[in-house]
């Protein structure tokens, strides 16, 4: 018999997860949207913008972490955190260097956080199902840090747009796993109610 206390708190942390995935989903698609267009004609806000993904990434795991048990719980989203904070810093130090460095860290973030959100997925399955797009997009991560590597040589104007379209792939898992639990939680809703 499952413990009435146990379904509320799985419930609730669904409901976390959910709203979690939007909130990626939103700021991924508000930040390629502007890395098309503001980034293309302001080279001030390319700089900005090749900063700020990293360091959202950082702060959105690290937020994720802290509400899903803390780091001891949750290794690879602590180191995640700390990969992406490091990758900010090496981005910083990339620009001054051109945009084959920049693309070179963003491929191997995307890489490493790639494999780290596919071990967050494959731990989360176990409790909560419906975590196949995040692995595919775990696995698809770090396809995309090997291409990025490959790909140097480009512009600092065609490096943001090869990192905006890895966002945009990144922002439709996320958005796909949210709905995928919503759908699940209104399945659970209606099964009660009849």
């Amino acid at each position: 018999m499952v413990d009435r206390h146990e379904d509320t708190d799985l419930a609730q942390e669904e409901s976390w997860l959910k709203r979690y995935y939007f909130s990626r989903a939103a700021f991924s698609a508000v930040w390629v949207a502007l890395a098309f267009s503001l980034a293309q004609h302001s080279p001030v806000s390319l700089v900005v913008l090749l900063i700020v993904y990293p360091a959202w990434d950082a702060l959105a795991n690290y937020i994720d972490m802290l509400r899903s048990g803390g780091a001891t719980t949750n290794r690879t989203q602590a180191l995640n955190v700390g990969i992406s904070v490091m990758t900010m810093i090496a981005v910083i130090a990339a620009l001054k260097l051109g945009a084959h460095w920049v693309l070179g860290v963003f491929g191997v973030w995307a890489i490493l956080s790639g494999l780290l959100q596919l071990g967050t997925a494959v731990r989360r399955w176990k409790r909560f199902g419906a975590q196949w797009a995040m692995i595919l997009s775990g696995a698809q991560s770090a396809l995309a840090g090997a291409f990025f590597i490959v790909q140097g040589g480009v512009p600092l104007s065609a490096a943001i747009g090869r990192v905006a379209g890895y966002a945009a792939v990144g922002a439709a898992y996320f958005l796909i796993s949210a709905l995928w639990l919503s759908v699940g939680q209104l399945r659970i809703k209606l099964a009660r109610t009849s």
